[in-house]
């Protein structure tokens, strides 16, 4: 496995072949009003964590901030654009301080968005969709390649790949992951389903069932056979389909409701000893 490039080496150096990003001359720390530093329009992180940010805040009021913000100045310099260091600015709020130091630099808008991407990846503190939509916008904006984007990030191109994908995902999955009610473990595995209604379904019974990603991936493998076994899928009667969903939400497995006329049958799936122990227990008493 490659190793990735170490914090301490400075920004620039996580930029593999790329040009020095930071001059010598650019290096000179100093401190600028905090009502002067304006948002990274390329900023990746979405999300922060309001006690993680209460944290750093107590700890910036004890020991200031260690490591200088990067910006770049706006127009007639009047005003400047923070690049690196959203986190660190958001607790310098809170912590009431009224300037912050700073190193200037020049940056293009692409290398905005990698410096504020390396940042945060190597920090880990992007969640995998924020991750997601950066590499995306890397890949829009500036026509980079997966392996490009690995190269810059320290990754492997497989790794790029990977979560760029989970974009495909409904956003009922990608809601899910974003409020950590499933891993991005989780989410690899349900998007080996065909469809956004598979996926839908599969993540139900995850959540309802606390599964492993072991489980949801072997969920997915008999589901997916299930489904390779049927015919075309017909569209059925929404008051069918929410009836379906309905014994879903219940027994926490999957159900189909088979209703023609006035008869039919009701069709449970399970997928373990496990489970069928558990429609025993519900329908059958001692």
């Amino acid at each position: 496995m490659a190793k990735k490039p170490g914090l301490g080496r400075g920004l620039d150096a996580l930029i593999p072949g790329s040009k020095p990003m930071i001059t010598e001359e650019e290096h000179q720390v100093s401190e600028l009003p905090i009502e002067k530093i304006l948002p990274n329009p390329h900023q990746p992180r979405t999300i922060m964590d309001d006690e993680e940010l209460q944290e750093l805040a107590q700890s910036i009021r004890e020991h200031g901030i260690i490591q200088p913000l990067l910006v770049i100045p706006k127009n007639d310099r009047e005003e400047y654009v923070l690049i690196a260091g959203e986190r660190r600015l958001r607790a310098a709020k809170l912590a009431g301080l009224q300037k912050v130091p700073v190193i200037f630099r020049q940056a293009s808008d692409q290398e905005h968005l990698e410096l504020a991407l390396i940042e945060n990846v190597q920090r880990a503190n992007l969640s995998p969709l924020e991750t997601a939509d950066a590499y995306q916008q890397l890949i829009s904006e500036f026509n980079l390649s997966h392996e490009e984007i690995a190269n810059r990030v320290g990754k492997s191109r497989v790794s790029v790949t990977n979560t760029i994908r989970l974009l495909k995902l409904p956003e009922k999955v990608k809601l899910a992951l974003a409020k950590n009610d499933i891993s991005e473990g989780h989410a690899r595995a349900i998007l080996a389903l065909a469809t956004p209604q598979a996926q839908s379904a599969v993540l139900d019974i995850v959540i309802k069932n606390n599964y492993s990603v072991r489980q949801t991936e072997e969920l997915v493998k008999k589901y997916s056979g299930d489904r390779e076994t049927k015919s075309p899928p017909i569209v059925k009667d929404p008051e069918i389909k929410a009836l379906e969903e309905r014994f879903q939400d219940k027994l926490g497995m999957r159900v189909n409701l088979d209703h023609r006329g006035d008869k039919g049958k009701i069709i449970i799936h399970y997928y373990s000893n496990e489970e069928l122990n558990s429609l025993i227990d519900r329908f059958i008493e001692d």
